[in-house]
């Protein structure tokens, strides 16, 4: 299984202890070894709304024509589809390696069409040796909050549905307890593992402001589309990611302690007459994964300026003042393991987005988005699970509406 997929199911596994494969299908060529790994997994969903308020960035849709309202969907779960070939090799005393993965969706965006999404996710070198660590130059999961993501339960399954009609995936927790690491350009380099301290520092690809309408959940009363600054790309700098870790195991107990943070130069772009009140945007987090007897337990929180919600820099500056706006979140998170080695778990979290100065309290820009979880993630075969999910999901607006969402789900995920 390639570096990254294991790196997911390693999340996954600390989480939930789910069955997956050690390995991908491994082929010796040459001076090469490839592996050909991934995943296949669908669900099926039903979720119930209720209300119809207008929350611009808001997870919880609303429901039809002032009612409840409840649909059903096929779709890849959090993880979509993973096919990923990999090769590593030795020569001039260096380790190289490299991925490259695509990720098509389940879901069909038409009836006639037979459309589904897809992503390319992944594909980078490494280079590097164990003495003084690695260097990956490439496209891959960001470095700030991947942890959040990879410690996820819902990494196996559905968690928030929002989002998989006709798209690629649903959003697990994310926007409701985490923001996205998203898949970034990237030059990183991770040091050595010295007796469970690790460390990261990259620069990765710089994103633009967006307007928090962009996350078209749950519509929006005043209309407003589009990114602040017209384009997906941030300016002449790059973004600064950074993150350090412990790893221990020690008595029966293990777990994981890490911070993460990000920082970039943010701009506004085509706004005549307005400026930024900040002009860099950042990010921290910190979080812990402890297994015990059965148990786990995880905890995670993160705070930044102009960092936004759900999607990094998303809804993170008033576009009409060009005034920042804070954010924070986090969620916890408690499984067990029972004698048939099914795992059940239980979590809750919330991503919040505050005004910024002098924002009217009278809008639908989204204040918070919140979720409760409990699933059962069953290993049928050494690599097939079963997973089934209930989750409640609300979404508030800074003038106090809501809406809801009950979402449960039912399907496999297979790793190969």
């Amino acid at each position: 299984m390639n570096k990254n997929i294991k790196l997911a199911v390693a999340g996954a596994v600390l989480a939930l202890s789910a069955s997956a494969a050690n390995a991908g299908i491994v082929i010796p060529a040459g001076e090469w070894t490839v592996d050909i790994g991934g995943n296949v997994n669908t669900f099926t969903t039903w979720t119930k709304a209720k209300a119809t308020n207008a929350i611009t960035g808001g997870i919880a849709g609303a429901g039809d024509a002032g009612s409840t309202s409840t649909t059903n969907n096929f779709t890849t779960g959090l993880l979509p589809h993973f096919l990923s070939v990999s090769g590593s090799t030795r020569q001039n005393d260096l380790d190289v390696a490299f991925t490259i993965s695509l990720q098509p969706g389940t879901s069909n965006k038409s009836a006639f069409g037979n459309q589904s999404s897809q992503n390319n996710r992944q594909a980078f070198v490494t280079f590097g040796d164990k003495s003084w660590g690695s260097v990956k130059v490439g496209k891959d999961l960001g470095v700030f909050a991947s942890d959040a993501i990879l410690s996820d339960m819902t990494l196996l399954g559905v968690g928030s549905a929002a989002g998989s009609a006709g798209g690629n995936t649903t959003l697990g927790r994310i926007g409701t307890g985490y923001i996205y690491a998203d898949w970034k350009p990237q030059i990183s380099y991770t040091t050595p593992n010295f007796n469970g301290f690790q460390a990261t520092a990259a620069i990765s690809q710089a994103w633009s402001l967006q307007d928090v309408s962009v996350l078209g959940m749950a519509g929006s009363a005043d209309g407003t589309t589009g990114r602040i600054d017209g384009g997906k790309r941030g300016g002449a700098a790059p973004a600064y990611e950074g993150k350090a870790s412990y790893s221990f195991n020690a008595n029966g107990v293990d777990g994981k302690v890490w911070v993460s943070g990000i920082a970039q130069k943010i701009i506004l772009q085509g706004q005549t007459g307005k400026a930024l009140e900040d002009d860099v945007a950042y990010a921290g987090d910190i979080g812990a994964t402890v297994n015990a007897a059965g148990f786990g337990v995880t905890g995670y929180y993160y705070a930044g300026q102009a960092i936004g919600t759900t999607g990094q820099f998303i809804g993170g500056v008033e576009k009409a003042t060009g005034k920042t706006r804070d954010s924070d979140g986090g969620y916890i998170q408690v499984t067990y393991a029972l004698p048939t080695k099914t795992k059940v778990g239980i979590s809750w979290g919330e991503s919040n987005l505050d005004r910024a100065s002098g924002e009217s309290a009278d809008s639908d820009i989204v204040k918070s988005n919140e979720m409760w979880t409990a699933g059962v993630y069953h290993p049928l075969t050494k690599h097939l699970n079963l997973v089934a999910e209930y989750s409640h999901v609300s979404s508030e607006n800074q003038r106090g509406q809501e809406n809801t969402n009950n979402i449960g789900s039912l399907g496999a995920i297979l790793f190969f």
